[in-house]
C-alpha cells in the first residue's frame, strides 16, 4: 500500500480520474447541491468557488485524531470555502467567509511533497469536496516526482464532507484514510443551510465511504487505512447524537473509531438568526457531554477517544 500511488500515476488512472472530475465542473453536481454551475466560466454555486484552487494555510498539524498525528503530525491543508452552509459553523472564517489564497496545481503538489519531506505520516485535506478535481491533478503530479521522495499511499479525506456519488466513485482507491462528520439535525431547523436533507445525505456519504476503506487499522499508533467518524456534541441534543450513535452501530460497524467532540462554541450566524434555538447560544454542559460518551457505549461503541 506505501507505494500505491506511484503505481496509479504511472498507470494513468489518478489523471484519468481527475480529468473526469474537471469534466464534471462545467455542470458542477461535484456534491448533492448539484448547482449545476459552469465553474471554468466563471461561475459560482453554494460554495461560492469557481475552478481556481484557494487554501487558507498549510502545516504540520498536532491537533487531529492520535492515530493521524502520530509523533510528526499529519499533513493538513486547509482548503477555502465550504459546501456546507451550517450556522453554527466553528471555522467560520475560513468556510464561510473566504479566508484564503489562490494557488496554482503545481503549488499545491509542491506543498504536499514538503510537508511530506517534513516527515508528516498522512495528507490531510480539510473541506476538499468543491476542489476536488484540481486536488487530484496535484496528487498525480506529486506521485510523477517520487524520485524526490517515497511518497506513501495516506490520503485523509476529512470531516465536515457532503460529495455526490460521482465524486465518491472518483475517490474510490484513492482515499485510504476517510474522516467524516456525523450531525443528526434535529426539529424543524436546518442546522446545515441549503442543505434541507443532510442527515441523509450524511448516512448515505457514511456508508459509502465505510464501503471503501471499512474500519480503521492502526499500526504502530498510525493510522493506515479506514473510517474516523467525528461527532460534535450540540447543547439541547440538536446534534441528534442518539440517531448518529445507533446509525453507527447498526448499520456501519460496532469497531468504528468515534471521536465525540465537546468543543463547540457559539459562533458564525447563531446571534443573528432569530429561529435559531436558544441551546445553541450556549456551550454544552458536562451533563450533556457525559451523556454522548454513555449512549455510545450503550450501543457497543467503545474504539476511539474523546479530547476532554
Amino acid at each position: 500500500m506505501k507505494e500505491r500511488y506511484p503505481d496509479l500515476h504511472a498507470e494513468g488512472i489518478v489523471r484519468n480520474r481527475a480529468d473526469a472530475a474537471y469534466e464534471i465542473l462545467s455542470d458542477c453536481t461535484l456534491c448533492p447541491h448539484t448547482c449545476h454551475v459552469d465553474r471554468p466560466a466563471g461561475e459560482t454555486g453554494f460554495c461560492r468557488t469557481g475552478d481556481t484552487l484557494i487554501i487558507s494555510s498549510y502545516s504540520p498539524h498536532f491537533g487531529e485524531e492520535p492515530p493521524l498525528v502520530g509523533r510528526r503530525g499529519s499533513e493538513t491543508i486547509f482548503f477555502t470555502n465550504c459546501n456546507l452552509g451550517c450556522i453554527f459553523c466553528q471555522n467560520y472564517q475560513i468556510n464561510q467567509c473566504g479566508r484564503g489564497f489562490q494557488v496554482h496545481t503545481e503549488d499545491l503538489a509542491e506543498i504536499m511533497l514538503r510537508l511530506q519531506e517534513r516527515g508528516c505520516h498522512n495528507i490531510n485535506l480539510v473541506s476538499p469536496t468543491h476542489q476536488v478535481p484540481e486536488i487530484l491533478r496535484a496528487l498525480d503530479i506529486a506521485a510523477g516526482r517520487r524520485t524526490r521522495i517515497s511518497y506513501p499511499d495516506r490520503l485523509t479525506i476529512p470531516a465536515g464532507m457532503m460529495q455526490s456519488k460521482p465524486c465518491t466513485s472518483l475517490m474510490e482507491s484513492l482515499t485510504s484514510i476517510c474522516r467524516m462528520r456525523s450531525t443528526g439535525a434535529t426539529g424543524s431547523l436546518t442546522l446545515s443551510s441549503g442543505v434541507p436533507d443532510y442527515v441523509d445525505r450524511m448516512k448515505e456519504a457514511l456508508s459509502e465511504m465505510h464501503r471503501q476503506v471499512r474500519d480503521i487499522i492502526i499500526r504502530d499508533g498510525i493510522a493506515e487505512r479506514g473510517m474516523i467518524i467525528r461527532h460534535l456534541v450540540l447543547p439541547g441534543g440538536l446534534a441528534g447524537t442518539e440517531e448518529v450513535l445507533r446509525f453507527i452501530a447498526d448499520e456501519l460497524s460496532l469497531s468504528t473509531y468515534l471521536n465525540i467532540m465537546p468543543q463547540y462554541l457559539p459562533a458564525w450566524k447563531v446571534w443573528e438568526i432569530d429561529c435559531v434555538p436558544e441551546a445553541l447560544r450556549l456551550r454544552i454542559t458536562q451533563e450533556e457531554f457525559d451523556d454522548a460518551l454513555a449512549t455510545a457505549r450503550e450501543y457497543g461503541l467503545n474504539r476511539g477517544f474523546s479530547n476532554r
